[in-house]
C-alpha cells in the first residue's frame, strides 16, 4: 500500500500520544517533572549522537572531524532565514489554533507540546529517507522502526506535556506524506552526501530541543528549521 509507513508513523504517535495521557493523569507533579528532566537528558544525547556520527570520521586509526564548516554555515544562514520567517512563532500560532478550534483551553502546556514533539520527530534522517524509500519502492521498514521509536518518545512528552502532543501526528503526517508522494521528483536531491549533512544539522537541532528541555532554556530551534536546507543548496 503507498503511503503505508506514513500512516504507521502517524498511528504510533496518536496511540503514543494517547497512551501518555493516560500515564498523566495517574502521574504526580514531582514525577511529571523528574519524567521530563530525564526525557530531556535523553533527546540530548540523542542529538549529539546523531552529530557526532555525522561529523566524526576514523582516517589512518585516527579520529577526524569533517562537516564543521558545513554546519556553521547551515545553522548561521538558517537561523537568519529563520528569524526573518519568525517560524517559531508561526508554529505556535498554529498550536493555538488547533488548541481553540478543538476547544481544549484549560490545557496550559497544549503549545509547547505540539511544538517541541513536531520538531523532535520530523526533524531528522530517517523521516527523508524513510519516505523516500517508501515512496520510490514501497520499502516502508525504516519508517516502521521510526514508528516504535516516536511511540516511546511521544508516549513519554505527553505524560508531561499534554494534549497537544498528540496533534504533532498532523505535521508528521503531510511532511512525510509529502517526500512520500513527490519521492520521485525529490531523490535526484538527497544524494548520500546531502543525507550525511542533513543527518547532522537535524541532530545539532534535535540536541537543541534536549538542551531546552533540560535546562528550561528557549533556544528558538523552530527559526533553525531552514538549516536542513542549507546542504541541498550546497551539493
Amino acid at each position: 500500500m503507498f503511503g503505508l509507513g506514513t500512516i504507521i508513523n502517524t498511528l504510533s504517535v496518536i496511540v503514543g500520544g494517547l497512551l501518555g495521557i493516560v500515564m498523566k493523569s495517574g502521574l504526580k507533579e514531582k514525577y511529571q517533572n523528574i519524567l521530563m528532566q530525564a526525557l530531556g537528558l535523553a533527546t540530548l544525547f540523542i542529538g549529539i549522537s546523531g552529530a557526532m556520527k555525522g561529523m566524526l570520521t576514523i582516517i589512518n586509526n585516527e579520529i577526524e572531524t569533517q562537516g564543521s564548516m558545513i554546519l556553521i554555515v547551515s545553522l548561521v544562514l538558517g537561523a537568519l532565514i529563520g528569524e526573518f520567517l519568525d517560524i517559531e512563532r508561526r508554529l505556535e500560532y498554529l498550536g493555538e489554533f488547533i488548541k481553540k478550534t478543538v476547544k481544549f483551553k484549560d490545557h496550559s502546556r497544549f503549545v509547547e507540546g505540539f511544538v517541541t514533539s513536531s520538531l523532535v520527530i520530523c526533524v531528522g534522517a530517517m523521516a527523508i529517507v524513510g519516505s523516500l524509500q517508501d515512496g520510490l519502492h514501497g520499502d516502508y521498514s525504516m519508517l516502521v522502526a521510526k514508528s516504535v521509536l516516536d511511540f516511546i518518545i511521544v508516549m513519554i512528552f505527553a505524560s508531561t506535556l499534554g494534549i497537544g502532543v498528540i496533534f504533532s501526528a498532523f505535521p508528521l503526517f503531510i511532511y512525510q506524506g509529502g517526500m512520500t508522494l513527490f519521492a520521485s521528483l525529490l531523490a535526484p536531491l538527497f544524494t548520500q552526501g546531502v543525507i550525511t549533512h542533513l543527518s547532522f544539522v537535524g541532530s545539532v537541532l534535535i540536541c537543541a530541543v534536549g538542551v531546552n528541555l533540560c535546562f528550561d532554556k528557549k533556544i528558538k530551534v523552530g527559526n533553525m528549521l531552514p538549516a536542513m536546507l542549507i546542504p541541498l543548496f550546497f551539493h
